[in-house]
């Protein structure tokens, strides 16, 4: 018998909120979304993080501030 252990990653968003400036390929608006990461090992949680993504919601581009 073979057991497997599946690693799973979950993602939920918590929040959404205009951010200022505009997207540099289309010039739609720019939003801000603060963004749940979970891993999970067995069903065991191993890991939380929160990270803030921006994205367009014109062309819909994930935005990466430098």
């Amino acid at each position: 018998m073979c057991l497997v252990f599946v690693c799973d990653q979950d993602e939920r968003v918590l929040a959404r909120q205009p951010a200022p400036g505009v997207c540099p390929y289309c010039g739609g608006m720019i939003q801000a979304m603060d963004v749940e990461t979970q891993w999970r090992f067995c069903f065991l949680p191993l890991y939380f993080r929160t990270k803030r993504k921006f994205s367009c919601t014109v062309c819909a581009r994930h935005l990466v501030v430098q």
